[in-house]
């Protein structure tokens, strides 16, 4: 007999709400709570909230002031990748269990890519995974993928897929850098995105989506999908989380760098962009936040924050600083290139304090790589 899974479906959710339902979910599935199926949710929220990756700055990824004007709400996700816009044409997954054991999370992510690939396929479509966190149908992406595992092993998948999307919109709240999309905007964007809509040739949104995603978990896990809905406890906690999280301004502002007299610079990795802000105080780094999509948090970036602050902004206590980290290693990038990046945002900083440090005239920022 095969297993099954609570099915929970619902749409038109906050941004904050959506979330914080997620992480509710979540919390049942720790170490030391009682053994019970996985509960996979498939939802959408209401038009528009944009939100961003655990690790991204959300500053630098959304245009707050069109997000007010558009009245786009926005939160950030406890799971990693990048900033989206989600509405009533995109659907939401979420998966929630206890962490399998021994499976690194580029496995856990690629198992549950199969799973989608395998709903798709029942709309005529041939996705595959791709990169890091995404999932590509003839080399664009259709949805974006995210881990989250928390210190007592609950785990939450998320994952979203794009049954339509309006992507002027998209361009008006998102700041999407140059380096990503070569300065064309829209034009860029379609090519590096496409949607269920634009594959089979027939309108889709998140509800004509739903059924076959979940036949697609269901035929690649070898479940059965049982319809329920969220008990009192998981809501109240969602109310709660909602509140104090996913609308707080600690939450929102994470891995922001305070302070006017900021700088900041952006460099490509494998990987995707990571941003690099500085503070400085003179020419020594009072904070050092390196932002970006990634799926989890490398220690080594850490490392590299941690060591900067209080240092002077001078190339070799900068290079000794990311050899020490071994930053260069976990990004995959070029020791000096970060080096470079992180005398760049410091450049920056203090032109903005009307400080010029010696030295520094003709340096070649390092978001427009030769």
């Amino acid at each position: 007999m095969s297993a099954a899974w609570r099915l929970l479906a619902d749409d038109g959710a906050g941004a904050a709400e959506g979330l914080a339902l997620d992480e509710a979910l979540m919390g049942r599935y720790a170490r030391g709570e009682p053994d019970r199926p996985p509960t996979l949710r498939l939802y959408s929220y209401r038009n528009h909230c944009a939100l961003v990756g655990r690790y991204q700055s959300l500053a630098a990824e959304v245009d707050l002031a069109a997000c007010r004007r558009t009245g786009t709400e926005v939160s950030r996700r406890l799971t990693g990748g990048g900033a989206i816009v989600m509405g009533s044409g995109q659907l939401g997954i979420a998966y929630v269990d206890r962490a399998p054991a021994g499976q690194r999370p580029r496995e856990i992510i690629e198992n549950f890519s199969a799973a989608l690939a395998a709903g798709l396929a029942r709309l005529g479509i041939v996705a595959s995974f791709h990169g890091k966190n995404d999932l590509e149908v003839g080399g664009r992406k259709i949805a974006g993928l995210g881990l989250y595992v928390d210190p007592r092993d609950a785990m939450l998948f998320h994952a979203s897929v794009l049954g339509d999307l309006d992507v002027e919109f998209m361009l008006q709240v998102l700041q999407i850098p140059a380096a990503k999309l070569a300065d064309r905007a829209a034009a860029a964007v379609a090519e590096r995105l496409t949607t269920v809509t634009a594959e089979t040739g027939r309108s889709h949104d998140a509800a004509t989506l739903r059924p076959a995603i979940a036949s697609g978990f269901a035929a690649a896990f070898g479940v059965v999908m049982e319809p329920g809905v969220p008990d009192e406890s998981e809501l109240e906690r969602a109310d709660w989380l909602a509140t104090e999280r996913y609308r707080s301004q600690s939450w929102l502002s994470e891995r922001n760098v305070a302070g006017d007299a900021g700088g900041s610079a952006v460099i490509k990795t494998p990987a995707g962009l990571a941003r690099i802000y500085l503070t400085t105080s003179g020419d020594l780094v009072k904070s050092a936040v390196m932002a970006g999509d990634y799926n989890v948090l490398p220690p080594a970036v850490v490392a590299m924050e941690a060591g900067l602050r209080w240092r002077r902004l001078d190339e070799e206590v900068i290079a000794a600083v990311v050899a020490d980290s071994k930053v260069a290693e976990a990004l995959g990038v070029p020791a000096e290139r970060i080096v470079a990046a992180v005398r760049e945002a410091g450049c920056d900083a203090l032109r903005r304090a009307q400080v010029e440090p010696a030295g520094v005239e003709g340096q070649r920022p390092v978001s427009e790589p030769s």
